[in-house]
């Protein structure tokens, strides 16, 4: 089975302020920093921000499902402003999913204000299809992210 779920998220802070984070490990850093109780500790394990980049997330104590997920960096386009990461250990991969890909893309509105676009394209065996449905799958978290981290970003100009 193959899904995909979309989110977008207006906010009132410039594209290119937004890349800044987004495109490397700020972005890991800062949801760690600004939602520990949601994000808990982000670590950098392997490289410096750019493809084949490997983070761990390691989830507050009380958080439903495998305790961590390692991602890995696996496109970033500056011109497009999109960064795609790949579940490769823990979390959704734990739970049974074959691929969990998330896209987070920038895209410009106007000059003071973005869209933050967020999707999770996901691939799991037909046999586990209703954990799928089951909220296994989800854009919440990230999109809490956004708003939090537009917010930290236009208060801290």
């Amino acid at each position: 089975m193959h899904g995909q779920l979309s989110e977008d998220t207006v906010v009132e802070v410039p594209a290119a302020v937004l890349w800044k984070v987004y495109h490397g490990v700020e972005l890991g850093k800062l949801a760690a920093q600004l939602l520990p109780d949601v994000f808990g500790r982000v670590e950098v394990l392997e490289g410096d921000g750019g493809v084949g980049t490997i983070v761990k997330v390691t989830y507050p104590p009380g958080t439903p499902g495998p305790g961590y997920v390692k991602e890995m960096f696996t496109n970033i386009d500056n011109e497009m402003r999109l960064k795609e990461t790949e579940v490769i250990e823990g979390g959704p991969k734990a739970a049974g999913f074959d691929v969990y890909r998330i896209r987070l893309q920038i895209l410009e509105k106007d000059a003071e204000s973005s869209i933050i676009r967020t999707s999770v394209e996901y691939e799991i065996d037909d046999k586990l299809a209703e954990m799928a449905s089951k909220s296994k799958v989800t854009v919440e978290r990230l999109g809490t992210l956004a708003q939090v981290i537009a917010k930290h970003l236009k208060q801290n100009k």
